[in-house]
């Protein structure tokens, strides 16, 4: 990899921050050109601030229940965000849903991991929703993130098989996995500037 600037990322986490660790790990090893510049939790007790501090990382809880109004709490984290010079902000395990002033701030520059192969099964529980469904395949997806949840433009996607004896569980995990690949894979992407989108489709150059 080339020795170029790293941009600096914004993640925005709600539980225990397993992605978050993935990108950090790429960033900190090399594999992407970027770095956490902030970890922002809308809940105190987040694991996922802890992580952010073993590495010297800012963790910053930022709580709804604070603020009078959704935009208000937005600009508090908006604020912060620009205070931290972020350029590229990542959604992972943030569980709120991303209002106007958050996305106008950082317009298709806002991007999210979900554990299906978008757009079948968007929202909560979505490796229950397909293990119940009965599919043979689901996967894991990065997008842009729109005004509708699960929604935004595709940047890249991995399948995942499900076995005949699995479990929920089991292939939750084994969907963790691809999420722990393919979201750092889609930052590098976004920092080597390959990425556009025109209309729904995202564009690698």
């Amino acid at each position: 990899m080339s020795a170029r600037k790293k941009i600096a990322l914004g993640v925005l986490v709600s539980g225990s921050g397993t992605n978050l660790q993935a990108i950090i790990d790429a960033s900190e090893s090399g594999k992407i050109d970027a770095r956490v510049a902030v970890v922002i939790s809308d809940v105190p007790s987040a694991r996922a601030l802890e992580r952010a501090r073993k590495h010297d990382t800012a963790a910053v809880a930022i709580e709804r229940k604070d603020f009078d109004s959704k935009k208000s709490f937005e600009e508090r984290i908006v604020t912060t965000l620009k205070e931290h010079g972020c350029e590229l902000v990542c959604l992972a395990g943030f569980m709120r849903i991303i209002g106007e002033t958050l996305l106008g701030s950082y317009p298709d520059r806002i991007i999210n991991i979900h554990p299906a192969l978008l757009p079948s099964f968007p929202g909560l529980d979505a490796q229950k929703q397909a293990f119940d469904y009965g599919v043979k395949v689901s996967g894991a997806t990065v997008h842009f993130v729109d005004d509708k949840t699960d929604h935004g433009p595709i940047i890249c996607q991995k399948a995942v098989e499900v076995k005949e004896d699995d479990t929920a569980e089991a292939l939750k995990e084994r969907i963790l996995e691809q999420e722990h690949r393919i979201y750092p894979a889609a930052i590098q992407l976004i920092a080597e500037g390959r990425v556009s989108i025109e209309g729904r489709r995202v564009i690698i150059k």
